[in-house]
């Protein structure tokens, strides 16, 4: 929700102090919709209202059947007509089609509707595409489509995500995932958006415009309402390890990982799950001043905040915050917890009713919980229409839907080195495909793909691998396959067998050119943890060995995360970084070095050259010092393989005429930067043209840059054009120690690749 701003008071001619304020709640909410509430919560009993703050795991209510699930009604039974609850979650350990879930949803709905007249609100980790109902569409992961720097795919792909879950009956998914991605070690950089907080702002309000449509009070039957995870500072924990605590100054906390939920608020998001882990000693399950002063009054969201898998018990079992799950569901539903994703245990319902009988929750607490969750499923028009039927969705899994999923993979793959033009591959060239992901599904989908792990080996055998894919692009004849190291796919995802590295030496004397096609199996949340960044010593004595045959090796990186490759990187003639491309994403890539298309993505995060050198692109400038003189030797230069932003193309650009249309700005001012951008190659090709700041001197250490626009254009060899983009002069301040917005007078530097602007703001300015 915007918020609007108003100068409250002139402090001295250098100093104006503003305050911000949300636009009243319910300016943007249905009032007939708020009435339709308001009637339905007067007949609603204690017993129904706790239920409906209740979310439980489909494996209460049925199981596998053969190859279906099958609601047991008594079970179900047991949920709904006693306890009441009003959601129901997940995959029953893998995915469904979709005539099966229409089963299932509507089985829980028939009951739902008949013992209450209220809708169940069931939902689904679809994290990249149809990634839980089978036949459907599976895309990139967030960090390739961070990669595109392409809003607009990202909408497309998000809104055809919409259409295919809701056609398996399915009206709401945990996603987009916008945790800034600002520690290599964590296991889930590749859910997000990459690590700078504009880059990921802009995606997720893309994502949200893509899922839900833009009206939030109204989504019709083709889009899904989202849930934007994991608010908030889930992505720096200190130790690198999932669900552990982090430790982030508050300035940081609000003016960077608060950000893309701010924007997706601002586009409408029906609902926000919660941090698993605690920052600054305090879980965010029982944080009220995040939860309820800043996301629900602050920002104005109207949502339903929803906790993450089990973590009102984490509370008391782990993070010892709370003597037993009563106390932890007390701590956590008066801090602004709505739903409690309670998988098993409807233990939930009966204690969170005494906590409210014996004062310990107040009644107005449940109130406007069950007034947010009602909300959600009037908006979805869950009361008129409880079910969707497939048969009024006949592009379900359809060819144009598989067709936009290659189209951005190809545009979400970085090209990261390309010596001497080894790329695109010459026709007639023998390729020897090698490496523990050349021939294996389950890397190029990665987790959150059919099975929580990502077992897609087992469900995508139609798609094909990088091996199968080289072979369709450049003849059987020519491509041949020896992997030299394999995965143990019944291991844990890091486990390799043992290798036999010397049968691929012998393989690459009759070929011309080497792919090298390495990284990481498939592996999701706290499984994949790690303790040593590097890439393994497998695979990394694979390439060494390759590098002795005198043959020019690409090496294909496929990896959820930067694995320090430092010693093979120089023994590689080109670098691409596929990421995790999804199941298409073998074919983008076969098109992109066959050269039928261009390279265009960038990196979404900074690539550390070593394991103790990790650092982001919007470093403060005092952490980068050059050498001192005399006995002490301190180098701290900041050196890493590939920066934030770096991404190479077949074709050249070169920028030029650099303007902005003021020199001197104020806080309402918007600065309107132009650049001229030519194709000085012989082959078209997108570019995405970012625009960096750098704030000269501030009353903090000021960073080194900061992403601030980005727009993506194609040019066709010789073409020129002026790309004009859009600085709002307020979003050039930071967030200081005292909890307030600064934007302070002095120099701000604007660059766009090697051109440079200076512009001045005139007075300081302080906000709230």
């Amino acid at each position: 929700m915007k918020m609007k701003n108003k100068f409250l008071s002139t402090i001295s001619a250098l100093s104006v102090v503003a305050t911000t304020c949300p636009l009243n709640a319910s300016a943007q909410k249905d009032q007939s919709m708020e009435t339709k509430i308001d009637a339905l919560m007067a007949k609603m009993s204690l017993e129904e209202k706790v239920g409906q703050m209740a979310e439980m795991a489909i494996d209460i209510i049925g199981s596998w059947q053969g190859d279906e699930f099958v609601v047991d009604e008594s079970k179900l039974q047991k949920v709904i007509d006693q306890y009441k609850v009003g959601s129901i979650l997940n995959a029953p350990g893998k995915g469904l089609t979709a005539k099966n879930w229409y089963k299932v949803i509507s089985t829980i709905q028939k009951h739902s509707m008949k013992t209450m007249g209220i809708p169940c609100v069931y939902g689904l980790d679809q994290n990249h595409g149809t990634t839980y109902t089978l036949g459907g569409t599976i895309f990139p992961q967030n960090i390739n489509m961070a990669a595109s720097f392409n809003r607009d795919l990202v909408r497309k792909a998000a809104k055809v995500t919409a259409y295919e879950t809701r056609a398996a009956n399915c009206p709401w998914t945990y996603s987009p995932t916008v945790d800034l991605s600002r520690d290599p070690r964590w296991p889930r950089v590749w859910e997000n958006y990459g690590e700078d907080c504009y880059l990921s702002s802009e995606m997720c309000r893309a994502a949200v415009e893509g899922f839900q449509g833009t009206n939030k009070n109204h989504i019709d039957g083709q889009h899904i309402a989202v849930s934007l995870k994991h608010y908030l500072g889930y992505g720096v924990p200190r130790t690198g390890k999932d669900r552990t605590p982090a430790y982030i100054p508050d300035f940081e906390l609000r003016e960077k990982h608060l950000a893309p939920f701010k924007a997706g608020v601002e586009a409408g998001a029906l609902s926000v799950m919660v941090n698993s882990a605690s920052v600054n000693g305090i879980p965010m399950h029982i944080n009220k001043h995040y939860l309820t002063d800043v996301l629900k009054n602050e920002l104005g969201f109207d949502g339903v905040i929803v906790t993450d898998w089990a973590d009102i018990n984490n509370l008391y079992t782990r993070e010892m915050v709370a003597t037993d799950k009563k106390e932890a569901i007390v701590k956590a539903i008066n801090a602004g917890i709505d739903m409690a994703m309670e998988p098993y245990d409807l233990e939930f319902c009966t204690l969170l009713k005494e906590a409210v009988n014996e004062g310990k929750v107040p009644m107005s607490r449940i109130d406007d919980a069950v007034r947010r969750i009602l909300r959600m499923k009037f908006r979805l028009g869950l009361f008129d229409a409880p079910n969707t039927m497939m048969k009024n969705y006949p592009k379900f899994g359809a060819k144009e839907h598989a067709q936009l999923s290659e189209d951005a993979a190809v545009e979400t793959q970085v090209l990261l080195k390309n010596a001497d033009n080894v790329l695109p591959l010459k026709k007639g060239l023998k390729i020897l495909v090698t490496g523990p992901n050349a021939n294996t599904m389950r890397p190029l989908d990665g987790g959150w793909t059919y099975t929580w792990q990502g077992d897609a080996d087992n469900y995508a055998q139609d798609k094909n691998t990088i091996f199968e894919a080289m072979q369709q692009r450049f003849g059987k004849d020519n491509v041949m396959y020896e992997p030299g190291v394999t995965y143990n796919m019944k291991g844990k995802y890091w486990e390799e067998n043992n290798p036999e590295i010397e049968k691929v030496v012998q393989a690459a004397a009759q070929v011309d050119i080497i792919l090298a096609c390495v990284g990481e199996n498939s592996y999701c949340e706290t499984p994949g943890n790690l303790n040593d960044l590097a890439l393994s010593d497998n695979q990394r004595n694979l390439v060494k060995a390759l590098s002795k045959t005198g043959k020019k090796i690409v090496l294909i990186l496929n990896e959820g995360r930067p694995r320090i490759i430092a010693d093979i990187e120089p023994l590689a003639s080109a670098v691409v970084n596929m990421l995790i491309p999804g199941e298409h994403g073998a074919d983008a890539l076969a098109r992109l070095l066959a050269g039928d298309d261009n390279f265009s993505a960038r990196m979404p995060y900074t690539y550390p050259r070593y394991s103790a050198a990790l650092t982001t692109y919007d470093y403060r400038a005092s952490e980068e010092s050059g050498t001192m003189e005399g006995a002490y030797d301190y180098n701290a230069l900041i050196d890493v393989q590939w920066p934030f932003g770096y991404g190479k193309s077949y074709t050249t650009f070169s920028y030029s005429d650099l303007k902005v249309n003021k020199t001197d700005f104020g806080l309402n001012d918007d600065i309107t930067v132009t650049v001229d951008v030519t194709n000085t190659g012989d082959c078209e090709g997108k570019v995405s043209v970012l625009v960096f700041s750098r704030d000269q001197h501030a009353s903090i250490v000021p960073e080194v840059r900061r992403l601030r626009a980005f727009t993506k254009i194609n040019l066709k060899p010789g073409e020129t054009k002026t790309v004009t983009q859009t600085i709002k002069a307020r979003d050039l301040a930071f967030v200081g120690t005292d909890g307030m917005w600064h934007l302070e007078k002095g120099k701000f530097m604007l660059q766009i690749e090697d051109k440079i602007a200076w512009i001045n703001c005139t007075q300081d300015y302080k906000w709230q």
